[in-house]
């Protein structure tokens, strides 16, 4: 029944437990001795106590607890720092089982992984690989998951490059091993086990002496160890003891497997290379060698062996004997192995001399040793015991022929522990240093033929000059770009280089081996094997064409990868990769998208990846980054522009959170940079501030006003705005009164409204003389994001001591204040957009608010732009046409009786929003003015006077058919046609004076009517034609009908009754529903007066008197307002 990853939790924390529960108690008892339980029960506040240690059922986190608690007295003595994180972390991974947290696989690998960790540093092998075993099961679905799927390349665009047509891709030219094309490799499969291989157990290239030597590497230090090792096992000389030391993963147990397989019995010729090495020592035939292994994490100091032949072997001597020689050879140290006292030289010498010849090795020494530094009690013996056995083997093995001794010894602090490994190392550095021989680990070089023999199959010769092809076409391409690459890249060396690394560029390596390999915990030839392992997979499942393998090229958002590259480092990476680097929501990946120069060549990636690879493990050194140059190297492959990459480089430099740079040189950090700093200031903006700031901006517009009078820039209310002018004012809105397509009820047409209507609490005359201009919903985010950055860069500016800046990066500050504030001016004429424009189609029902859409021009110009666009849609008349003018004088009509005055008809312009909307009432002079000079006045325009007198009934200053001066005042007026006809045709009657025919008759006049003196028909006629022509002073005029006069009423009184609870509602109801409405009426008068009566049967008390009658002269009542007796 398959089990469910919590199951699998549980299961390993049970084998935990109970291999916790014995060596904690012996460790606390060594220490403490009978008080050991109440020391332990003093850990535990929380758990359940019990008197007695025997009866005690402590579960895992009871045990992880006792041992935090107890570390640095009893526990941290034996154990080195990173095992008590284990510890940590293993608690933390408990609690979330008991408490039924979700595990993915990965999490179960981890927790399993630490577990298997603890258990070997504790020395409890057994149940260490009860967890190892479980380790594997849970890879294997893993990857039987993988299989059954459908590969996923990956989920965004591979990297894509332009290189060389003509030359071949690596992935044509050389095959990985199938392990690594699959992906089913293992992450372990890297790290050799040589007390696995010795139980034949392990993967087979490791296991196997033959499929081993396919895939090593014989580098110089690995030959010479070999040689010396065939020397010395033939008795022909050779150093008796060789120690192996390099720092974690240099390759020391790969030597002792080469050792270990050489001297397997299995026949030269089917070793590869072994041959070779045999002809050139001189040896013809490997001599036949007992092997003892010695692996401390594989061996429990605190526990005896029993052997299958009866055997209990409780030291290291006394398990040395019994590999070399069985029983026979236990029972030669039986004494000293079961006193747990060192046995003398001389009877190792005669152990190594009935076992000879005889190959010693011993791995992971410190791991053993130092269990027994503060516990002399163990099985295993005393800590000086064991001392004393180091001294004895090397003197021993020196002394007799055919003796080898191997051993390795840490060089870094992360495998040498706490106090007793420290002090182990020490000790056993003195004693092998008397005699040991040096050895040397594979250097820079070798360690590339290493990983790249153990990656990829052998390269068909045919297709050597492919390779040599692309090697010679990289060292040219950087020769001829010699100033955007380093000095030394593009010499004939480095194709050398080329060739020998291929297909992986050395750029690459030696990133890997000079940078990361610097990290303590990067497991140097086995760290880079297992990153470039998952890179190749990556690779060829993703079908890349590249030429080689480069820095740029590393898929970095790749999890396996991603992980190999992220868990050497102490700071977490992972969300610095994500936004800044690699990745599905990765800023490079978004600029590739949207720039298609860039995404053509996938530049801003590849730039980012080559920058993190080179910056990441050496991003706390004083010399951080990589130049230029070397992000050139990592990047360009022959036939792309190197200028591409470049400009890659400048856009990550000016928008990604985490890159640094200074002057030439580039690197990543999990710290934000100043743009980060410039992105939180920008979010923390204030909302007031930022609308204050685009307020300012839009000052700039009073200063080109287009055709309009007057621009009022964001009023604070209606109040701010004249009601004083009868020329046409633009009105640009606060930012926040936006405005959207089609939407009526926006704030933005809510507060024109308002400002339409009123002026403070008084209704606004000059209506028809307001536009609006709003800003876009929809584009005001994208302009508050501007003035955020403005702001938020302008304030790092400032501030720039005091946040103790660099030349650079205030420089950049510098550049990027410029920028936003270029933004601004660019997003502000875009975001103010609409016009909102009153609007009245037919007088008789109400005004609404209708928008127009303007296109954005260059800040400071949106008033010319909204004019320009009013005038094209006739919104705005900047000229007039006289017989336009008589056209709307008739069909309203505007005429009071036979005239209008000037200055009245100018103010309907200015109120009436039915009426067209003129620029100024200088529009209105130029209409007037073209349409008194009409020679067709009488039937298309009208005529103009100084002024109407009253009492006579006439027009001063008449003027039609001519050029005239216009005045707009209240005296002048328009005249109707047919009125102005009628008094010039009496005037110049008057001025001609006929004569009377005696008798009294007058000629027929054809249809004309006589006037009299003042222009008019004499009183009580008609104009019917049976009106005799007759009469002193007449003259004969065109009859024409007089316009009927409508009368309108003049006058309002109305009295209302208001409840005196609910007076103030009713009060702004009346005031809203009745008053305004009259009072908005032109040359209206309106009075209201507020008349209080109050009786009170009982009387007023004084203090409400008072306090009535102080209010009362506050708000100035009448004088005869009070109180009376009746």
């Amino acid at each position: 029944m398959a089990q469910s990853n919590h199951e699998r939790v549980g299961k390993a924390l049970d084998v935990l437990n109970e291999a916790l529960k014995p060596y904690i108690e012996h460790r606390m008892y060594t220490v403490y001795k009978e008080q050991w339980w109440q020391k332990a029960q003093q850990s535990l506040k929380s758990f359940q106590q019990t008197e007695d240690a025997e009866d005690a059922h402590l579960d895992t986190t009871a045990l992880l607890t006792i041992m935090l608690n107890n570390w640095f007295d009893v526990f941290g003595k034996t154990l080195r720092l990173a095992e008590r994180s284990w510890v940590g972390e293993i608690r933390d991974v408990r609690n979330r089982w008991a408490h039924q947290k979700s595990f993915s696989s990965d999490d179960v690998y981890r927790a399993l992984d630490t577990i298997h960790h603890l258990l070997n540093a504790i020395a409890a092998s057994d149940a260490a690989r009860k967890i190892e075993q479980q380790k594997q099961d849970v890879l294997r679905l893993r990857y039987e998951e993988q299989a059954r799927r459908e590969f996923q390349k990956t989920a965004i665009t591979p990297i894509e490059g332009q290189p060389v047509a003509s030359l071949l891709p690596w992935r044509q030219i050389v095959t990985p091993h199938p392990d690594v094309a699959s992906g089913k490799y293992e992450r372990s499969s890297f790290a050799a086990n040589l007390g696995q291989v010795h139980r034949g157990e392990g993967e087979e290239e490791y296991r196997d002496p033959r499929r081993f030597f396919e895939i090593t590497f014989l580098t110089e230090g690995l030959t010479r160890l070999l040689s010396d090792a065939l020397h010395r096992l033939s008795n022909k000389g050779g150093d008796a003891i060789i120690e192996l030391q390099t720092n974690f993963g240099g390759g020391k147990t790969h030597s002792l497997l080469a050792l270990y397989h050489l001297f397997s019995g299995t026949p030269a010729h089917e070793l590869p290379g072994i041959e070779d090495l045999q002809e050139r020592v001189g040896i013809e035939h490997i001599p036949r060698v007992k092997r003892a292994v010695l692996v401390g994490y594989e061996l429990s100091p605190g526990q005896a062996q029993l052997k299958p032949d009866g055997c209990k072997v409780n030291t290291l001597w006394g398990e040395l004997a019994h590999q070399l020689l069985g029983k026979e050879g236990y029972e030669m140290v039986a004494e000293a192995d079961q006193r747990r006292v060192s046995p003398g030289s001389n009877v190792l010498r005669a152990l190594f001399t009935a076992a000879s010849p005889c190959l010693i090795l011993i791995d992971e020494w410190i791991t053993y040793v130092r269990q027994s530094y503060s516990d002399p009690t163990l099985p295993s013996g005393s800590f000086d015991a064991n001392m004393s056995f180091a001294q004895a083997l090397t003197e021993a093995a020196r002394e007799t022929p055919g003796t080898l001794v191997v051993a390795t010894l840490p060089a870094s602090d992360i495998e040498t522990g706490g106090e007793g490994g420290k002090e182990a190392l020490a000790r056993l550095r003195n004693i092998f240093g008397r005699v040991e021989s040096p050895w040397r680990p594979a250097n820079a070089e070798e360690g590339f033929e290493i990983v790249r023999r153990r990656l990829f199959q052998p390269m068909n010769p045919a297709y050597y000059p492919a390779r040599d092809a692309v090697a010679k076409r990289f060292v040219e391409f950087y020769r001829e770009q010699a100033q955007e690459f380093p000095l030394h890249y593009r010499e004939a060396e480095y194709e050398r280089r080329i060739k020998s690394c291929y297909p992986i560029h050395p750029e690459l390596f030696d990133r890997l081996y000079n940078d990361w390999s610097s990290l303590e915990k990067f497991q140097r030839t086995r760290g880079v094997l297992r990153l470039m392992a998952a890179v190749v997979h990556s690779l060829w499942e993703r079908q890349d064409t590249n030429l080689l393998i480069l820095p740029a090229n590393v898929p970095i958002d790749e999890p396996n990868v991603q992980y190999e590259l992220t868990h050497y480092l102490e700071d977490n990476w992972v969300p610095v990769i994500e936004k800044d680097i690699d990745g599905p929501n990765s800023l490079p990946l978004k600029i590739d998208r949207e720039t298609p120069n860039l995404g053509r060549y996938s530049a801003c990636r590849r730039v980012a990846r080559t920058i993190y690879l080179g910056s990441a493990p050496l991003a706390q050194n004083g010399n951080r980054g990589l130049e230029d140059t070397f992000i050139n190297l990592g990047c360009v492959q022959p036939g792309e522009q190197v200028s591409t990459f470049g400009d890659a480089l400048r856009r990550l430099s000016d928008h990604a959170t985490h890159l640094y740079q200074n002057e030439r040189r580039y690197w990543y950090k999990t710290q934000p940079s100043v743009t980060r700093l410039a992105q939180d200031r920008a979010a923390q903006q204030d909302e007031y501030a930022v609308l204050e700031e685009i307020e300012r901006r839009l000052k700039l517009e009073q200063n080109n006003r287009g055709d309009f009078s007057r621009v009022h820039v964001c009023p604070a209310s209606s109040s701010d705005i004249p009601d004083d002018d009868t020329a046409v004012r633009l009105v640009i809105l606060k930012p926040q009164f936006v405005h959207g397509r089609a939407d009526l009820e926006s704030p933005a047409c809510r507060e024109a409204t308002t400002i339409l209507n009123m002026r403070g609490n008084a209704r606004r005359s000059y209506r028809n003389t307001l536009i609006f201009l709003a800003p876009d919903r929809l584009r005001l985010e994208e302009l508050q994001q501007a003035v955020r950055r403005y702001r938020a860069w302008k304030s790092i500016y400032e501030e720039s001591e005091t946040l103790n800046l660099d030349a650079y990066q205030k420089k950049q500050a510098e550049t990027r204040l410029k920028d936003a504030d270029e933004t601004i001016n660019q997003r502000l004429p875009g975001t103010y957009t609409f016009l909102l424009i009153p609007d009245q189609p037919d007088p008789r029902k109400p005004d609404v608010l209708t928008e127009l859409r303007i296109q954005p021009q260059q800040v400071g110009r949106l008033a010319e732009t909204a004019s320009r666009k009013l005038r094209t849609e006739g919104l705005l008349l900047t000229e007039w046409a006289g017989t336009t003018l008589r056209h709307e004088l008739d069909r309203i009509p505007l005429w009071q009786n036979d005239h209008i005055s000037v200055k009245r008809l100018a103010e309907n312009f200015a109120c009436f929003i039915y009426l067209p909307r003129l620029k100024n009432s200088d529009i209105l002079k130029a209409a007037i003015q073209d349409g008194v000079a009409s020679k067709q006045w009488a039937e298309e325009t009208f005529a103009y006077a100084d002024s109407w007198e009253a009492e006579t009934n006439r027009y001063k200053g008449l003027k039609a058919g001519e050029l005239a001066e216009i005045r707009l005042n209240s005296d002048a007026v328009l005249v109707k046609p047919e009125v102005a006809q009628a008094q010039l045709a009496s005037d110049l009657a008057r001025s001609m004076k006929p004569p009377v025919e005696p008798g009294g008759n007058q000629q027929d006049n054809g249809g004309m009517k006589p006037v009299g003196e003042n222009g008019h028909l004499p009183r009580g006629e008609t104009n019917g034609h049976d009106w005799p022509p007759t009469g002193p002073g007449s003259v004969s005029v065109p009859v024409l009908p007089e316009p009927p006069e409508e009368q309108l009423p003049r006058r309002f009184h109305g009295t209302v009754d208001l409840d005196p609870l609910r007076m103030a509602g009713d009060a702004a109801t009346i005031m809203r529903e009745v008053v305004t409405h009259l009072a908005g009426l032109l040359g209206s008068r309106v009075t209201v007066t507020l008349e209080i009566q109050a009786e009170i049967p009982d009387g007023v008390p004084e203090h409400i008197q008072r306090i009535v009658q102080e209010n009362c002269r506050t708000l100035k009542f009448h004088p005869q307002s009070g109180f009376e007796e009746e």
